[in-house]
């Protein structure tokens, strides 16, 4: 039995900080391409906030995944 790899791809995505974010960025991406990109319409700022959020989140974890001094650190206060 166990998981299949998209069982864990999907298991550790979900329970990835930045999972929510990422979903929203990749919704509003694909949404984006399929509706307006493939079309010859796009513009460049259409996802931007979706994206910087993501990108904040991933920048924050990945320091403190990268460095745990800093993780063990802020988990004091």
């Amino acid at each position: 039995m166990g998981l299949s790899k998209r069982d864990k791809k999907s298991s550790s995505t979900s329970t990835s900080p930045c999972a929510n974010l990422r979903a929203a960025y990749h919704n509003c991406f694909n949404r984006w391409y399929s509706e307006k990109f493939v079309k010859g319409q796009w513009d460049k700022e259409e996802c931007l906030s979706e994206w910087q959020k993501y990108r904040a989140c991933l920048s924050v974890y990945s320091i403190l995944l990268f460095f745990p001094f800093w993780n063990r650190l802020l988990s004091s206060f």
